[in-house]
């Protein structure tokens, strides 16, 4: 079997509720992604959901994988890596070689004609979920529905965007726990900076919030460069520090791990591609560090997830990202449950696909959903 070629669809969709966290208060509506198709040429074929930030590398990283045996995957991912040795694995490039690395895992399962968990090594097909709301542009009526949708699917645990002022975050806080049933049901409150505070403004929030709240992570408190920053704010507060989900490079996730920068790795297969995913969490099970899968479209990354013996529990969006596709799991009593579909359980709709398609993201949302808030890291919170 030989890979005939790599296709993409770059397409633009409404989502079922605005998303955003602190860079982005006033949220965005609309998303773009790429779907990403690899062929054989014995039939079976690859497909992913990826992040638009990759269409541009992968006609160059193709060159790496068509007329080859995808059952070389290993060395097709290695070489696509040591291909962009100058420029780094970082950026569109990173992403691209995610993109066409995800498509890769589902394809070697269809050939095996088993789903993707399975040919990980799961034993089981479950995993435990947390709800996200990427709620920063959500009122507290709307931050309440969501969350308590979540809840009577079973989900006891939340993470809350933060970083819009202490009297806010408490506030919005507060909601997200009486929504996953407060003291009765003693859920988990989690928190996310996205990479807003500067390391002393981390622990002085942090401090404020765990005044009122036991929260279990504060996840990007700081700007994912500073390691020190990372492993003072670690040791100032109570909560873990959940860190890792923009790194693209196994490099980088070793220094992470050597800096005491991460208590728990967080790994994104929309960034860094499941190969790296599975690499990143054997190295933090190296240093005794737990491992949390970020979202992702169709719920993909859940299969690795159920794979690693060092996963607490992985995030979930729900925000209406399957207008042009069907997947096979579901949630059910706070756990994602896979089906037995080969490969990853993605099956797109074409002529949905075809009528979402677009030459070129959206403007606003493309800049908005990739940047960095002006005031991170000087002001305590956006509006100051």
């Amino acid at each position: 079997m030989r890979i005939t070629g790599v296709e993409t669809v770059l397409y633009d969709y409404e989502l079922s509720r605005p998303i955003g966290d602190v860079n982005i208060p006033t949220g965005m509506s609309r998303r773009t992604d790429l779907a990403v198709f690899i062929g054989t040429d014995e039939g079976p074929q690859g497909v992913a959901v990826a992040s638009r930030l990759g269409a541009g590398a992968i006609p160059m990283l193709s060159e790496a994988v068509i007329g080859e045996d995808p059952l070389g995957h290993r060395g097709l991912w290695e070489r696509m890596i040591r291909g962009s040795f100058k420029p780094g694995n970082e950026g569109a490039t990173a992403i691209g070689i995610a993109a066409i690395d995800n498509a890769l895992w589902d394809l070697r399962a269809k050939i095996a004609g088993v789903p993707l968990w399975r040919f990980l090594g799961a034993l089981e097909p479950r995993v435990l979920a947390y709800a996200s709301g990427l709620d920063g542009p959500l009122t507290d009526d709307e931050l309440r529905a969501y969350y308590e949708s979540m809840a009577a699917r079973g989900v006891r645990a939340g993470k809350l965007k933060v970083g819009f002022g202490v009297e806010t975050d408490l506030r919005r806080l507060a909601v997200m726990h009486e929504a996953l049933g407060g003291d009765a049901a003693e859920p988990t409150l989690l928190v996310d900076a996205n990479e807003f505070w500067s390391p002393k403004q981390a622990v002085r929030a942090m401090r404020a919030l765990e005044r009122r709240f036991d929260i279990a992570w504060c996840e990007e408190p700081v700007i994912r460069t500073d390691l020190d920053g990372l492993r003072d704010v670690s040791r100032a507060i109570n909560a873990a520090v959940a860190t890792g989900e923009n790194l693209k490079d196994i490099h980088l996730f070793a220094a992470l791990l050597r800096h005491g920068a991460a208590d728990i790795v967080q790994v994104n297969p929309n960034m860094a591609g499941l190969t790296t995913c599975l690499r990143a969490a054997e190295l933090a099970q190296a240093f005794d560090r737990p491992v949390s899968l970020m979202n992702s479209a169709g719920r993909y990354g859940a299969h690795l997830a159920a794979a690693l013996p060092n996963h607490t529990m992985m995030e979930v969006l729900e925000a209406g990202r399957d207008a042009t596709f069907t997947f096979d799991s579901t949630i059910t009593d706070g756990w994602i449950i896979l089906g037995d579909t080969p490969g990853a359980g993605i099956t797109f709709d074409l002529e949905a696909l075809e009528r979402y398609r677009v030459d070129h993201p959206h403007l606003l949302n493309a800049r908005l959903a990739a940047g960095r808030h002006p005031r991170a890291g000087v002001r305590e919170h956006p509006d100051e």
